[in-house]
């Protein structure tokens, strides 16, 4: 085997752990927030997309300077995208809302809710901008 096959050979690994790493994260769930789906503890696999990629019902990795975590601790908030830039105001599903004056979500914003009814998400905060959209939830974690 040459030096060059045996540096490429090296290389190798190193590239595809960093080419992982660039897209994917592994996150912890913290709360009961979004019970019965996740339940505190679980792992999950975050892959990280362009705020364009997120769809109604997708479950997301939001950053923690979202109003919900200002004070809080963790990496972020894993809430379920309920409406995206484009989808109607759901008015009546998330009350803080219910005043909006745009008829449907305005760009770069989404609207958040967790699966568990006593969550702290858009339904007293409003939107949430998705510039601080992390990734969507792959998938859990054994």
């Amino acid at each position: 085997m040459t030096a060059a096959w045996i540096a490429l050979a090296a290389a190798l690994p190193a590239g595809l752990v960093w080419w992982i790493r660039s897209r994917f994260v592994v996150v912890t769930v913290n709360g009961g927030s979004m019970r019965p789906t996740y339940e505190p503890g679980d792992r999950v696999l975050v892959r990280r997309v362009a705020a364009e990629r997120v769809k109604a019902g997708d479950v997301v990795l939001m950053a923690s300077a979202a109003p919900v975590l200002r004070g809080g601790e963790g990496l972020g908030l894993v809430k379920r995208a309920l409406a995206v830039p484009g989808d109607p105001v759901p008015r009546e599903r998330v009350p803080a809302l219910a005043g909006a004056r745009e008829h449907t979500v305005p760009p770069g914003r989404v609207v958040l809710v967790g699966d568990h009814p006593g969550s702290d998400d858009s339904r007293q905060y409003g939107y949430f901008p998705l510039a601080d959209l992390l990734g969507v939830v792959v998938r859990k974690l054994p």
